[in-house]
């Protein structure tokens, strides 16, 4: 099952302050929404209000379903969201942090299932962590550790996946590999995936399409090369880039030092 996911005048407040919108959106079922932009834009935000984590105004729709009409249960099954800093129990197992994505699928004060855990079992497997099913997860590395994570939101067999920054604290290998894993099963299993990421470079590689916000609002939308220039990101990250088109599609966003205007600005030691 593949689902489409619409906002239309999407705002969030915390107290008397606005923080996010109006936003509109539109995503393709089995599509992949990159949302940028600078630390405070409203990017956690906005995925936490599209997955009802946050009060918000606007309607947010989910194929023919309006969220705000959804009981939690049924929003677990249709949206799963790998937060930016999880909360993992102590001395839980692998194996058992992933079954708990099956929570949405089990009925009051029922049991897991033969069928649930035959679900683990192969997510476990499709991560390849199969030799990691009974060890701890806080003795695994912060890239096996992720994959975790990740397995066990697609353990809730939801069809739309939000990813807050999930390569926050990764190598540069790990980070290509999470991305890349998460596009393989999106193409598998149709999933409408909406992710915030810091590293523009990845973003323009992986996201069908990028929206950039900026102090809540959506500042620039369309693909890599229409949002990701150097002048959008200095205008709203206030940094000095070079963008480069990749042959394989996406651009690369590569930092310029910045040199100073004023070489005489060290003071120096006078003379004694």
């Amino acid at each position: 099952m593949t689902v489409p996911v619409f906002c239309r005048d999407l705002t969030v407040s915390f107290g008397a302050s606005q923080v996010l919108g109006p936003v509109d959106l539109e995503i393709p079922a089995g599509s992949w929404l990159g949302v940028i932009g600078p630390n405070g834009a409203g990017k956690t935000t906005l995925l936490r209000a599209v997955a009802g984590l946050v009060a918000s105004r606007g309607a947010i729709r989910f194929g023919r379903h309006d969220v705000g009409g959804l009981s939690r249960r049924k929003m677990a099954q249709l949206v799963a969201m790998v937060p930016q800093q999880p909360v993992i129990p102590r001395g839980i197992r692998v194996f058992d942090y992933v079954m708990l994505g099956r929570t949405p699928h089990l009925g009051y004060l029922a049991r897991e299932s033969i069928a649930d855990v035959e679900v683990t079992e192969a997510v476990i497997g499709d991560l390849q962590l199969a030799e990691f099913a009974y060890r701890l997860v806080a003795e695994l590395s912060g890239g096996e550790a992720q994959r975790v994570v990740i397995a066990r939101a697609l353990a809730q067999q939801s069809p739309i996946l939000l990813l807050d920054e999930p390569t926050t604290a990764l190598d540069v290998g790990k980070r290509q590999e999470v991305l890349a894993l998460v596009d393989r099963l999106r193409e598998e299993r149709g999933l409408t995936v909406i992710s915030a990421l810091h590293d523009l470079t990845l973003a323009g590689q992986y996201a069908d399409e990028l929206i950039l916000l900026g102090a809540g609002r959506i500042v620039a939308t369309g693909s890599a090369q229409r949002v990701l220039t150097p002048e959008m990101i200095q205008r709203h990250y206030g940094a000095s880039v070079r963008v480069l088109e990749d042959p394989d599609g996406g651009v690369v966003v590569i930092p310029q030092r910045r040199l100073s205007t004023e070489p005489d600005s060290v003071p120096r030691r006078h003379a004694e």
